[in-house]
């Protein structure tokens, strides 16, 4: 069955495309007045609230999507990594204190901290939620991110030092406890080029618990290697021209390596009832970015893939625009080449994710949801 997963927002959320104007969750611009023309401020661009001002917080919109994707009956959210937004640890940890079964995967740099750090902090989480976190390892940030958080590591590096921090997670987290030795004496060694640890390891509660799933991404020949030798998932964006080739290099390297990597895609979707009510939506917002000129339907591809998404503000560039029936067609083709993990992303959020809900997974994926269980 395919893994259908939500992007939470982190860096504040609303209707409009720029995100300097989504006003959810207290980022963005001032607000506008309502005079201010067309695309004036309007309610529901702003965070939730009521007459009584000081009621609702920035997280609590961010809590309704979290709450809404597991009602919709998605498998679970991603807690991205953005260095000006909120940080994915927190927003991670809140998602699956609120959560019964979604899965929650945590973005984070390397540089975050030591891999033993990260595994204690992921053991105390998979304890306290039925082991639903998973990781996703932000490896291929750009020199600028880097400098701001004093990472002095950079180009192919990035990718030795996370193969050796999830050689170490891993480690430390599956490290066979010396008998008769207490709370101490786990006995994981290693002397690496980025991590030395002497005789780590956890012991009681914190042990045996379930290593966190790893999400991988990147289509450079070191991304790919990365995900060979130490991915469990390997998330690919969608392009013009397809992510077929760059799973055929996933796979050839598996191959040699001998392990099973699943491959997903991470997709920007605008789906209504219609075609023309998707294509309305998506001119709208297109409009507001670019008022002159070609509109939407000039980046269309087939498949009902559409070229536009970065104009919005997505992180993808390439997404899906269309009737529920025509996206869900088009979700299954990616099943059948292979790719059964999904990270779906749209705003304003909270509309989105119902909307996915109740219209597109029980047609994307018949033989594993039906349209009881999405709207229960």
């Amino acid at each position: 069955m395919t893994e259908y997963l939500w992007r939470l927002p982190s860096h504040g959320d609303g209707r409009r495309a720029r995100p300097q104007l989504r006003h959810r969750g207290g980022f963005g611009d001032p607000v506008p007045t309502p005079a201010g023309g067309p695309f004036g401020a309007r309610p529901d661009d702003r965070e939730p609230t009521d007459v009584r001002r000081g009621h609702f917080g920035p997280f609590d919109d961010l809590h309704q999507v979290i709450d809404a994707a597991e009602l919709a009956g998605l498998d679970g959210v991603l807690a991205p990594y953005d260095p000006l937004g909120e940080e994915s640890w927190i927003v991670a940890g809140g998602a699956l204190r609120a959560t019964r079964h979604a899965r929650v995967i945590v973005e984070f740099q390397p540089a975050f901290g030591t891999p033993v750090y990260a595994a204690k902090v992921s053991a105390t989480l998979q304890r306290l939620s039925a082991g639903r976190l998973s990781w996703r390892l932000a490896v291929d940030t750009d020199a600028e991110d880097a400098r701001t958080r004093g990472d002095r590591v950079s180009g192919d590096d990035r990718h030795a030092r996370a193969a050796e921090f999830l050689t170490v997670a891993r480690g430390v987290w599956n490290a066979d406890p010396v008998p008769g030795a207490g709370f101490q004496g786990t006995g994981f060694d290693f002397a690496g080029e980025y991590y030395d640890v002497i005789d780590g390891g956890f012991r009681g509660i914190l042990s045996g618990l379930p290593f966190p799933t790893v999400y991988l991404s990147g289509t450079s020949e070191p991304a790919l290697d990365l995900s060979a030798r130490h991915g469990d998932v390997h998330l690919f964006t969608e392009s013009t021209d397809g992510p077929a080739a760059a799973l055929a290099q996933l796979r050839e390297r598996t191959v040699e390596t001998g392990r099973h990597v699943r491959a997903g895609l991470e997709l920007p979707v605008i789906a209504r009832e219609t075609e023309a009510e998707a294509w309305a939506r998506a001119e709208r917002q297109w409009r507001e970015v670019h008022p002159d000129g070609p509109g939407a339907r000039s980046l269309s591809l087939d498949g009902a893939r559409w070229a536009g998404f970065a104009e919005l503000g997505y992180p993808q560039p390439v997404g899906l625009v269309g009737s529920y029936e025509h996206v869900a067609q088009q979700l299954q083709v990616y099943e059948v080449a292979g790719f059964d993990s999904i990270v779906l992303s749209g705003h304003p959020n909270i509309e989105e994710v119902h909307r996915a809900g109740e219209h597109l997974l029980f047609l994307a994926d018949p033989a594993g949801r039906t349209l009881q269980e999405t709207t229960a």
